[in-house]
């Protein structure tokens, strides 16, 4: 087998060899606001196929400070065997070797890997993990998968930094937080390939990078900035262009709910202003309190009260637009029978009452979907979470083997990790956490384990907001006039930048220099291919048009967010069974190239 090692441990332990191996659990490479439901009938948790093992690497710190102590490096000079053994597959364990320097602090970084297809001197794909945990699932299916059969590639998915169980700091401060950017994650994923290639000798090789959401537009990124170290990238569902407010997703949703019923967005845009309307009048607080069963008694002190009701409420729709039909049942998620249809069948049943009563019927229906009790729409409770730097906080869960300054010895540090990581093997064998890939609409935060609807779960929500308050904007705000919703404008949005992190910084600024790092839509480098779907709301900020030939769009009329990076059905639309081929052709030619 082909063995992944890190070298050798410096003077304390010098020639130690340990094994971090762990069951997986079950999330994935890229979500930022974690979608509130999956599937409408609830799906039982990966088996035991799904047991993939956890990797880890030694990561530097900040990629840009190079008189900064804490910076850390993966040793060279392994003595296993880089070749793959005649009629083995599958892929040994990583063996950390860690050499200890002066500095007081580090960073282990955890990657899976799938050897099973690879054939000597086949290409190396790299999956980019994005605003949640790594999700080991996505090393057993999804169309990538289908490629790496055909073309002999070996699988990589590296986690992101502050996602998962790859925790740069000791917590997540405003200070410690200053480390999470997309820079310093391209710059990860420079590093993990430069020293993978060259520890097992895989520097010739081809790399091919692969992403959605957010970790698509890495994707792109990867290979605008570091051409000489990734040959191509599959840019999937990516918003390239940073903007603070995008009004444009919602606009994107009243057009898909339009594409199954013209009647449909209309019904619920007087459910919208007929619920604005009654949040004017405190007298109706108890019938809004008991018509969305939410948890607490309603009470409206700000706008930022209001507003955050109506967008957890709107999010219902905009959740289901954005991921409707996708394939994702292999992850072991619930939620994704409900779709458009089912939404806008609901929305137009006379017999459920007026379209407000119908609004309330569909939160219901996601409550009863995951045995929610109430629906949790209060600012203030969302604050309280966000404002929590605490890595075992609602907001910024993780996993085992936490950040650790190096304050007994090397030993100690090593043996408390390899305790973590049979605590997560034991809790990981019930299967019970799912999991997702591709942002679920970028904004939000819920991870399905939360057993509440509205009131974003939180879960890896501080990290990702405060990126989009660092970096990207890309605000749904409520500011257009084409779309059904009401109440939740882009300056709600912006406020949470203050409230919870109490930033000094323009968000305008931020996105300004996103754009300028980056180009936005003015990408000029060759081999990467933009797959969007025309129902997906992120397409409005993604390349559904070619810019070049070395640069093509693959825009899928009926699809939606991410649908070609899911595994293949005898259901799927034709336009998505081409799309696929056609991304397959590419990489077929570039892989020539």
């Amino acid at each position: 087998m082909m063995a992944f090692s890190s070298g050798v441990l410096g003077n304390i332990l010098a020639g130690l060899r340990i094994s971090l191996l762990c069951t997986c659990l079950f999330f994935a490479p890229g979500e930022a606001r974690f979608a509130r439901f999956r599937q409408f009938e609830t799906v039982s948790g990966p088996g035991p196929e799904h047991a993939v093992e956890e990797n880890w690497f030694v990561q530097r710190l900040d990629h840009f400070n190079g008189a900064d102590g804490r910076v850390w490096k993966q040793a060279s000079g392994s003595s296993e065997r880089m070749g793959l053994p005649d009629g083995k597959a599958g892929f040994q364990s990583d063996f950390i070797i860690l050499k200890i320097m002066k500095f007081n602090m580090y960073f282990l970084q955890r990657y899976f890997v799938n050897d099973r297809f690879y054939r000597p001197g086949g290409p190396v794909f790299l999956m980019i993990g994005g605003e949640g945990p790594a999700n080991p699932a996505w090393m057993q299916y999804g169309t990538w998968l289908t490629y790496a059969e055909k073309l002999g590639a070996l699988c990589l998915l590296l986690e992101h930094r502050f996602y998962g169980k790859s925790h740069p700091t000791e917590d997540l401060s405003v200070d410690s937080l200053r480390f999470l950017s997309s820079r310093q994650a391209l710059a990860d994923l420079a590093h993990f390939r430069t020293v993978t290639a060259e520890t097992h000798k895989l520097c010739s090789n081809k790399w091919i990078a692969f992403g959605g959401s957010y970790p698509g537009s890495l994707a792109t990124w990867f290979r605008l900035k570091y051409p000489h170290l990734v040959h191509a990238s599959v840019a999937t569902s990516a918003p390239v262009y940073a903007t603070v407010n995008f009004p444009e997703y919602l606009e994107v949703v009243q057009q898909s709910l339009a594409g199954e019923n013209p009647e449909c967005p209309v019904a619920v845009k007087s459910a919208s202003d007929t619920l604005v309307a009654r949040l004017k009048d405190p007298k109706t607080y108890d019938n809004i309190t008991k018509d969305f069963r939410l948890c607490s008694k309603l009470e409206i002190r700000s706008d930022m009260d209001s507003a955050y009701l109506l967008e957890t409420l709107a999010g219902n729709f905009m959740d289901v637009v954005q991921y409707n039909e996708d394939n994702r049942a292999f992850e072991g998620v619930a939620g994704t029978n409900i779709t458009i249809k089912v939404l806008c069948d609901m929305m137009m049943d006379s017999s459920l009452g007026e379209p407000y009563n119908r609004y309330a019927a569909v939160a219901q229906l996601l409550r009863d979907t995951f045995t929610q009790s109430c629906t949790d729409a209060q600012y203030s409770s969302y604050l309280r979470d966000m404002r929590n730097t605490s890595w075992s906080g609602a907001a910024a869960s993780g996993g085992a083997c936490l950040w650790n300054k190096v304050e007994h010895s090397a030993r100690s540090y090593l043996s408390f990790c390899a305790a973590e990581q049979a605590k997560a093997k034991s809790q990981a064998e019930a299967y019970e956490l799912p999991g997702y890939l591709c942002t679920p609409r970028h904004r939000k935060f819920e991870h399905p384990e939360n057993r509440f609807i509205g009131g974003r779960g939180q879960n890896w929500g501080r990290q990702w907001v405060y990126q989009t308050c660092a970096e990207f904007g890309f605000y749904q705000s409520t500011d257009s006039p084409n779309q059904p919703f009401r109440g939740f404008p882009l300056r709600y949005h912006l406020q949470q930048c203050t409230d919870i992190y109490n930033l000094n910084l323009s968000v305008a600024d931020a996105v300004q220099q996103t754009n300028e790092e980056y180009g936005g839509y003015d990408i000029r480098t060759t081999r990467i291919v933009f797959p969007n779907g025309s129902v997906d709301p992120w397409h409005a900020l993604g390349v559904i048009t070619n810019i070049t030939d070395e640069l093509p769009a693959v825009f899928i009329k009926g699809t939606a967010h991410c649908a070609n990076m899911y595994p293949a059905r005898a259901e799927d639309l034709p336009q998505l069974t081409s799309a696929r081929d056609q991304i397959f052709l590419l990489l077929q030619k570039w892989l020539q190239e």
